[in-house]
């Protein structure tokens, strides 16, 4: 019987003149995570975006617009041709479906959108209520208008009627590709890709490089990275994938500079070339899942280390969170499972038994001297490949 979605947006709804840009955008990016499942009609009226729907594929419909960040709640609603009968059939049949799954207490909430009819919102809702009590005949069920189990929601307007009950929660945000756009480092662990994800969750358009030491690590470790960019790509749309070698780097680095050194130097080097990448890309800023004391680079020295390398904003969306917050935002997206299949990756290649975690950047710097940083750099930049990840394709 639910022939219509509306999809709710929160921050959208103060930002003033510039409001349609954001609901235009968001109407696109549901039209397009839609699209695997066909064509649907998404469009504006009274401030609201809906999608219509039917019995068969509404369930389906929900699950993937909730996932379209810039929703914060898909209400699957009944809507039907402009009759104060009907309306309050509709709401008979809606409640008497929520009885049926356990509610034993309601509340009819009005919302008179045609002026010219005869009843007020708070006269709808009175006369609703005791219309649906009536038909139910069960002492059971009462009206809470404080603290109901479930909220009836009329609405009488100008061309229709439209009944609904509680929203599902989605992720909220902003749409994508309303703020920016920031390049990410993509490694195969649990971190990074929920990074990237809160990010592009506020609207940044995100591209993404993954470091790799081939063939001293093996092609699977960056098949699962691409497996990762696949996953986010369901919610960031298409991504292009950056594969950059460093395994001449940490050759250098290993061969000229201290070992305690070697991770801080190593990710300092990463940073610089996102960063060349990124802005040949028109990148504003670099992600990273990096969070204060989750290990040795991590370090408040370390960071600053690694902040002082590039001129770009570092983006760091985890940096206070524990660990067990991040895993279950990663079981919550998809990345989990992927992220914890067992695959060497280019840190662990040449990791120091003891790595310094207090370093002093004017020490470092003095490291990077013995080495041709520019150069190395450069090698790696033009020898990096660049990939397009979309949802649904498999290499």
């Amino acid at each position: 019987m639910y022939n219509i979605l509306i999809a709710k947006y929160g921050e959208i709804g103060v930002k003033g003149k510039n409001r349609y840009i954001f609901e235009n955008k968001l109407i696109r990016n549901i039209r397009n995570m839609l699209k695997p499942m066909g064509k649907f009609n998404v469009y504006k009226e009274y401030g609201r975006i809906y999608i219509d729907v039917d019995d068969s594929n509404y369930e389906e419909v929900i699950e993937e617009v909730r996932k379209v960040f810039g929703v914060v709640g898909v209400c699957p609603a009944i809507k039907r041709d402009q009759d104060y009968d009907l309306l309050k059939e509709t709401s008979l049949y809606m409640l008497k479906e929520r009885v049926a799954q356990g509610a034993k207490t309601f509340k009819v909430a009005s919302k008179r959108g045609d002026k010219s009819f005869r009843l007020t919102s708070q006269e709808m809702s009175i006369d609703i209520g005791g219309y649906v009590l009536s038909k139910l005949n069960n002492p059971d069920i009462r009206v809470d208008v404080r603290n109901p189990e479930v909220t009836i929601t009329c609405e009488y307007r100008k061309e229709h009627i439209l009944v609904y009950t509680d929203a599902v929660a989605a992720y909220g945000g902003l749409p994508l590709g309303t703020n920016g756009k920031a390049i990410t480092l993509l490694s195969g662990g649990i971190d990074s890709p929920v990074a990237s994800w809160l990010v592009a969750k506020r609207g940044v358009d995100i591209e993404a490089v993954h470091f790799h030491s081939y063939p001293f690590t093996n092609e699977r470790s960056q098949e699962k990275v691409r497996d990762l960019a696949r996953i986010l790509s369901k919610y960031c749309g298409p991504i292009k994938l950056h594969m950059v070698n460093i395994l001449d780097i940490q050759k250098a680095i290993a061969e000229k500079c201290n070992e305690e050194e070697t991770t801080i130097l190593s990710r300092r080097f990463m940073m610089r070339i996102a960063e060349e990448i990124g802005k040949s890309r028109y990148c504003d800023a670099l992600i990273t899942g990096e969070s204060i004391g989750q290990v040795a680079s991590q370090t408040m020295q370390g960071i600053v280390c690694t902040n002082a390398a590039v001129s770009l904003p570092i983006f760091r969306p985890l940096i206070a969170m524990d660990k067990v917050d991040i895993i279950k935002l990663a079981e919550e997206i998809g990345t989990y499972d992927t992220s914890i299949i067992p695959e060497t990756d280019c840190c662990a290649l040449f990791s120091p038994k003891k790595p310094v975690t207090k370093p002093r950047l004017e020490r470092i710097e003095k490291s990077e001297s013995k080495l041709d940083v520019e150069g190395l750099i450069k090698a790696a930049v033009e020898a990096s490949v660049m990939e397009v990840i979309e949802y649904g394709e498999h290499a």
